[in-house]
Parts: structure tokens; sequence; C-alpha cells
């Protein structure tokens, strides 16, 4: 590549930011990073009607979390400032003007109402209305109306909106890093509105001009965005930017599971998983789920938005962020949507739990235990992580398959006991107790020799005293080897158990 690579993410603060929009920047990032360039994050806050104004802080939060870092931003700045659209007002109109006078743009005074009764007259036809060449020369332009007219409209404060004047019948050739070659003819194109009538630019104008004042090398997008891209290069053309125009790539869609359609917090909502990163609060308190609430690591998060829709070549599922930068490329991002599958997304955080550090997670476990009344050592805890994290796949789960460590059973499983506990149980149980009393050094190798020295030369059946034991001990038919959970828990917690467990487990 001779020119630097610079890559943008330019969300619009309107709501939080949905997956598909964090697959993007991660998309960008990834390139930026493997070609020794620039990422830099812009608001898109032209549309000051749809403006939230904790979508901002929520989007860098979001990006924050999975790892990636920023090179220019409204909050870092940079020398190709400001980073947001409404600070750079000043800047568009200069360019909108540019367009009017090479006769590619023109003012239209239409109103809404005026656009909207043509639009149902034109649907009572049976037709599609659309502003175009064959129509605007009979509606309320400076192309239709004299230039005295518009001045005195200009003048008599009558507002107005600037459209691109899309030619007629041009064939544009169009490449797409992604799609190939992408042909249209313009006779197809309405003539977009590019300022609108409060003063602002539309995202149509100001992205062409930020991007090229920024000196923006590839716009990597969704394929929503596909449709748009004819007027954007028509719009470079226009402005003499045609050289230094970026290469374009249009991403596919992330789909609902079913892989009909595009996904959206409605699939989430009934399907039971977040479609964002974060959680979200609305301004009417309702709360929208993300990803880092849920319990999933940002490295698996990360891990499995890179994989939809991009496809290393290979069979390797598991990548570090810095593995994802070493092996991205755009060549390698598919065409069609990308189906999301909540069930791999559970498996990718239950990849990434087994390979973290057991002190690590018991970290994390340990303000579980704390809510519910429970003081213990980090090293103890990191010992029972290790015991029974291949069970989990979030550490809120860990709770459920490792209770017994921190508490004594209250209660014992009925089927477990129906179907483990019989008649000889108590006795056999009692004898057990003389046998773990003779141990000296209670760890899961001794103790699981003396046990079984016993059971062989009393002739039990090795099921007959385990099941009964792990009753007594945990409550139920679960969790990991015996011998390790009596191990931690230690040698007067265990007869205590199994003596309780004599007492209180009846069939």
């Amino acid at each position: 590549m001779d020119k630097k690579v610079r890559v943008r993410f330019a969300p619009s603060p309107t709501g939080p930011l949905h997956i598909g929009g964090v697959r993007t920047a991660l998309y960008n990032y990834f390139f930026a990073k493997k070609n020794k360039g620039d990422f830099i994050l812009r608001i898109e806050d032209t549309d000051q009607t749809r403006f939230v104004a904790e979508a901002e802080k929520y989007i860098t939060e979001s990006l924050e979390w999975c790892g990636i870092k920023l090179d220019e931003s409204p909050d870092i700045g940079g020398k190709y400032g400001p980073y947001r659209q409404s600070e750079r007002k000043a800047i568009y109109k200069q360019y909108a003007d540019e367009l009017l006078q090479s006769g590619n743009a023109y003012i239209a005074f239409d109103t809404a109402d005026e656009l909207n009764k043509l639009r149902s007259d034109f649907e009572a036809e049976k037709k599609t209305f659309t502003y175009n060449g064959d129509i605007r020369l009979s509606l309320k332009n400076s192309l239709s109306l004299s230039s005295d007219e518009v001045n005195a409209m200009i003048d008599a404060g009558k507002p107005y909106v600037i459209r691109h004047k899309m030619p007629e019948n041009v064939e544009l050739v169009m490449e797409d890093i992604i799609r190939g070659t992408v042909k249209v003819n313009t006779s197809a194109l309405d003539d977009k509105i590019i300022f609108k009538s409060d003063g602002m630019p539309t995202y149509h104008l100001a992205n062409i001009v930020d991007d090229h004042l920024m000196e923006i090398s590839h716009v990597i997008r969704g394929e929503e965005w596909l449709p748009s891209l004819p007027l954007h290069v028509m719009l470079y053309k226009a402005l003499g930017w045609e050289e230094s125009m970026p290469e374009f790539a249009h991403l596919p869609l992330l789909l609902k599971p079913t892989g009909k359609g595009k996904l959206s917090k409605r699939d989430g909502d009934k399907l039971g998983f977040p479609v964002f990163p974060l959680d979200w609060k609305s301004k009417d308190g309702e709360v929208s789920m993300g990803y880092r609430e849920s319990g999933y690591f940002p490295e698996a998060f990360v891990n499995l938005l890179s994989l939809l829709g991009w496809n290393p070549g290979t069979e390797k599922e598991i990548f570090t962020i810095d593995e994802l930068i070493a092996e991205f490329s755009l060549e390698k991002v598919g065409k069609s949507g990308s189906r999301f599958d909540p069930d791999k997304a559970k498996w990718f955080n239950h990849q990434w739990l087994q390979m973290k550090d057991n002190l690590e997670i018991a970290n994390l476990f340990l303000s579980i235990l704390k809510e519910k009344g429970i003081e213990a050592n980090t090293d103890k805890v990191a010992k029972i992580v290790n015991l029974v994290k291949d069970r989990v796949s979030f550490v809120k789960e860990l709770w459920e398959q490792s209770s017994f460590f921190f508490v004594a059973p209250g209660e014992y499983d009925a089927k477990f006991v129906k179907k483990r506990w019989k008649e000889n149980s108590a006795s056999i149980m009692a004898e057990l107790i003389d046998v773990l009393e003779e141990v000296d050094t209670f760890t899961s190798a001794e103790t699981e020799l003396h046990v079984k020295n016993w059971i062989e030369k009393s002739e039990l059946g090795m099921g007959a005293v385990m099941n009964a034991f792990r009753l007594c001990i945990v409550g139920a038919g679960k969790g990991p080897h015996m011998f390790d959970i009596i191990e931690i828990i230690g040698k007067e917690e265990t007869i205590g158990r199994i003596k309780k467990g004599i007492e209180s487990i009846k069939r």
C-alpha cells in the first residue's frame, strides 16, 4: 500500500452500540494495526433529532472494554480534529456551496408535506416517487425556478435543502475489496439531500468531507451503506477528490439465529441473549443486557464476533486480539451474512474461562462469595476453581458447581438418596469415618489410597461406598473427584458431614 493506512469507525450517538457495529470497529482496528496504520473514532452526530447524550460515552467505553486502542478520537484529539461532526459544522457549508457553484447540487424548497402528497399520488397510480432527473424540473428548486425567484425565497426565509444532482444515464463502475466490481446506472438513483434546512449536512456529505480531510485510506463499513456507494463516489468526483478517494469494503450482515434477516434487539429479548456490548438503560428506565454484565470475557466477545464474517482459512477458532490482528485480511471476509449462534457465543466464553489463570477467576468468584456472606482464602478458591471450571461457561455459574466446598449440605437430593442410599449405607459410612480418622496426611492421594485399600479388604463395592460418601459430603450426585473435595474441606469437616449424613439421610 502506497499511502499510510488510516481507517475510521464513525458511529451515530443515537443509542447503544449494536454488536454489528462493534464488529465493524474490530475489523477496522485489525486492518489498521495489521498495516501499521491509525484507527480513528469519529462521532457522526449530524442527526440532532435522534441524538442521545449518554451514547458517545457508551461507545467509547464499549471499545475500551473490547481492548481497542484509539489513535485519534474526540477525547484523545489529533491533528485532524475536531472528531465530532457537530463541532465541524462550519466546514461543510463551503463544500455544499462548491457543489452548488459547479452545478453538481441545487437548492430545493419542496416541503415535507408537498413531497408526502406527491408520494401518495404516485402510490395511488402504483408508481414509486423518486426525486431525480425525470421529475426535478417540475418541482420547486433552483433548477426549475429563475435565480430571482430563488433569491427572493431565500431572502424571505423560506426553508430549503441542498440536493446532489445525480447525472442521468451514466454507467458507474466501482470497486469493493469484498464484493469486487459493482455497477449501477445513475438513472436508477435519486437526488439525495446533502445539506439540511437546519444548517447541518446529512451523513452523505459530512462523511465524504471528513474522510477526505482526515486522509482516510479505507472505508470499512456495513453492507447497509452499499446502496449509498454510488452517491459517495459521485461526490468524490464532483469535489475533484477522485484521485485520493479511499478504497471501500462493505461487510456482510450479522443475521438472526434462524439465519433469516438482520440480527435485532428483539431477537435477543426473545431468545435471552444480549445484542449490545454493555448494559444500556433507556430514558424510560428499560435495561437492555450487555455482554460484559452477562459475564462474558472481553477476549471471548471479541473472538466470537471476529469469526462472524471473517474466516482465517483454517480450523482454528480461538484467537487472542494480537493473533486476530496478525491473521486478519479483508480478502478473507465473506460476502454473505453470518448467522449469530447464542450457544456458540457461550462456547467461546467457556473456552476462554478454561484458559484463564485460576487466581484471576478466583478473584472474580470471590466477589460472588462475598455477596453470599462467605469469606474465603484466595488460594483455596483458586484450587476449587481449578476443580470445577471445566463444568461452567461463566464465573457466575461456579457457585452452582462448588457451593458444597463452602457450605455443608442442608438437604439431600431425594432422587439420588432413593437410588444410592442403601440399607447398609449408614453402617458403611460409620466404618469410613474410622478409616479417615487414621489418615495423618489428609491429601487427595493419601485418603484415596487408604479408602481404596479398605474397600478392597472389606470386599465392599466401590459404588456402594463412593455414592453414599458423595451424598454425605456434597448432598447430591455431582461434583469433582471426591478425594480432591475432602482435601480442600479438610478432615474435621469431612468427618462432621459424614456423621450428619448418617443421622439425617433417610430413604
